[in-house]
């Protein structure tokens, strides 16, 4: 057995023992969403406008218990969805999972991302969370999926962060240094591991850290044994993501956590500081922001494309008046209060204007009035409909 078949095996065995996510099986769609699952929302995100179709295949690449594949068929209701996992027992939950919820409109495949080319066809929107950084070699594994991604379809990265898991890298070693020969009995893993965090001084770092950040999902044991005694991770900074999306030969569209890189955030009262990080790529911003908050930084999630990608920045007024405008799937709360939850979960309070405005366009995939034609009885400018757009609260079609 090679080096590489060793430790695919190695997890597998992990995840047959603590399958993974261990969310409970519900009777129901599961609640809320996560924007980057909607194919409508995603793309939007990635483009500036809405797709031309919902009809896509969508792959789930390492789908474990299928948390993730259950959303992607509820979110997606004209989709087609596939799940791959190299787990046999995660596998079986998530069937089960998207059985008792009712996501139907899913098929699972017993294979590793290595054997992802045995799947027939394409795909449109493939999502890989938590997967890559869990290989023997994520560079074969990102160049196995992107072989199977559609032209202008979207793959959807997470990967661990090295600065923001410091901590985290030190309790594995030294767990495997206590576990001994017993190294690769998960179980035992667990068992030393939550010992170390009961006998650590209260002030320890490590301790600190875990009980700040990670503590109250890794009560379960899957939980701690996927963070603490996993026999394969390698974790990344900024530069080796881009050496992983080059090796991919795919278009890096941008981050999806986009606030987490927002310099402003850190630097933004020095104005003379700003002006000096504007004369930097992209790519070092990147990296002076993880250096500056590295805390934060605990992992990086990410779009590529293979082109051709259409973009749309409605900078031409014509282009946005002409435009149809729906609001985003994924928000909660709007149809009641000026005052709600965006697309991530945070909230937003809107202007009597703006909110009167995303009244407007509900229910307008079917009227198909557009911008123009709905500010004809809105008080709200053309930036306030950008505004909205660039919030990711609406999503514009080109009128054909």
């Amino acid at each position: 057995m090679s080096d590489s078949q060793t430790i695919s095996a190695a997890v597998a065995r992990l995840y047959d023992t603590y399958p993974f996510p261990p969310e409970p099986l519900l009777d129901e769609p599961p609640p809320g969403y996560n924007w980057r699952w909607n194919w409508l929302t995603a793309y939007s995100f990635c483009t500036g406008q809405k797709p031309v179709t919902d009809r896509v295949r969508i792959l789930d690449a390492g789908c474990g218990t299928g948390v993730g594949t259950e959303y992607l068929v509820h979110l997606n209701p004209n989709a087609t969805v596939v799940g791959i996992d190299l787990s046999a027992g995660a596998l079986a939950v998530a069937q089960e999972r998207c059985q008792k919820s009712g996501a139907t409109r899913v098929e699972f495949h017993h294979l590793s991302l290595f054997d992802v080319e045995q799947l027939p066809g394409e795909f449109d929107l493939i999502n890989c969370v938590g997967v890559l950084h869990h290989t023997p070699d994520p560079i074969r594994g990102i160049q196995a999926l992107a072989k199977k991604l559609a032209r202008g379809g979207l793959l959807h990265i997470f990967v661990y962060g090295e600065l923001g898991r410091w901590e985290i890298k030190l309790m594995q070693e030294a767990i495997g240094l206590l576990q001994g020969e017993q190294r690769g009995d998960y179980s035992d893993g667990v068992k030393v591991g939550r010992q170390l965090f009961a006998s650590l001084p209260e002030n320890n770092r490590l301790r600190q850290r875990e009980q700040e950040r990670w503590s109250w999902e890794n009560q379960r044991d899957a939980c701690f044994a996927d963070m603490y005694v996993h026999p394969q991770e390698i974790d990344y900074n900024i530069n080796t993501v881009f050496e992983l999306i080059e090796a991919s030969g795919l278009e890096f569209i941008g981050l999806s956590n986009p606030r987490v890189w927002d310099l402003d955030r850190l630097i933004g009262k020095a104005p003379e500081l700003m002006v000096r990080a504007q004369q930097l790529s992209d790519r070092e911003r990147y990296r002076l922001i993880e250096l500056l908050d590295p805390g934060a930084i605990t992992h990086y999630e990410f779009f590529l494309a293979r082109p051709p990608l259409s973009r749309q920045d409605w900078a031409a007024d014509a282009e946005l008046l002409a435009a149809i405008p729906e609001v985003s799937p994924c928000l909660d709360g709007w149809q009641t209060s000026a005052q709600f939850f965006n697309n991530d979960y945070q909230i937003v309070k809107l202007d009597e204007a703006e909110w009167q405005f995303l009244k407007a366009c509900e229910g307008n995939q079917t009227m198909q009035k557009t911008v123009g034609e709905i500010l004809q009885t809105a008080e709200l400018s053309l930036a306030g409909v950008r505004s909205l757009q660039k919030q990711q609260l609406l999503l514009l079609e080109a009128k054909i």
